[in-house]
């Protein structure tokens, strides 16, 4: 799914900066860049925007009261060199703040939490793929990871090491974070170090999952449920473990 979004900012270099960042999300489509608030209403009137990328600071109109006039909007992210409008933002429910100079980085922890929003739910059984993917910080750079390649993530203190069919990211994060975004029909914490992905599970006992080459343990807290998921996959292929 794409994001369709539109720029709104009076300052040209900021725009350019902007609009260079959101080109490199593939999941991210331009409709319109303005340099004013004004004209955006009849254009969000007459076209589908999934996000709107909105200058606070602007002459005439600024981003603050353009939300205000508007009977319903679609996801909104301000952008602005002024921290304190954040209070107003959060009352405002934007989803949201970006403060100038804007990070790269930034900017994708922005639009992935809102592409995960908007995302269409999968109400499909255990077995459905997701076509899902994540942007993973390592070594300075973002790299992309597929959500159907994944084997399974392994959580080591700070960092977690992303195992996928063709190759391996470790990233400074908790597996907590993963365990938010991820699709609970799709993947399964077994463990205080591991969630792993459903459909890549090859063998298992009452004790541990086999993925590929891989035997991972399944934690004591964790084996009500993971086994009811299990009992699930089992009974549509009516298998039995004894």
């Amino acid at each position: 799914m794409k994001l369709k979004c539109v720029i709104v900012d009076d300052e040209p270099l900021a725009l350019t900066i902007l609009e260079g960042y959101l080109k490199k999300i593939p999941f991210i489509e331009i409709l319109a860049k303005f340099d004013s608030a004004i004209p955006v209403y009849e254009f969000l009137k007459q076209s589908e925007v999934d996000l709107l990328f909105l200058d606070i600071e602007m002459p005439n109109l600024s981003g603050v009261d353009f939300i205000k006039t508007l009977p319903s909007h679609p996801a909104v992210i301000f952008t602005t060199a002024n921290r304190n409008y954040a209070i107003e933002g959060f009352n405002l429910n934007v989803d949201d703040y970006l403060l100038k100079p804007i990070t790269f980085e930034r900017l994708l922890v922005a639009v992935n939490r809102i592409a995960e929003k908007l995302a269409p739910k999968d109400k499909n059984d255990y077995s459905e793929e997701s076509n899902e993917y994540l942007y993973l910080k390592e070594n300075k750079k973002m790299v992309k990871v597929n959500l159907n390649d994944v084997l399974f993530f392994e959580s080591n203190k700070d960092y977690v090491k992303v195992v996928t069919s063709c190759k391996t990211v470790i990233t400074k994060q908790q597996l907590s974070f993963f365990e938010d975004k991820l699709s609970a029909k799709a993947f399964l914490r077994i463990h205080r170090s591991f969630i792993i992905a459903i459909n890549k599970i090859d063998a298992y006992s009452h004790s541990a999952i086999e993925i590929g080459k891989t035997e991972l343990p399944i934690g004591r807290i964790y084996k009500d449920s993971v086994f009811e998921v299990l009992s699930k996959i089992s009974k549509q292929d009516n298998l039995e473990i004894e």
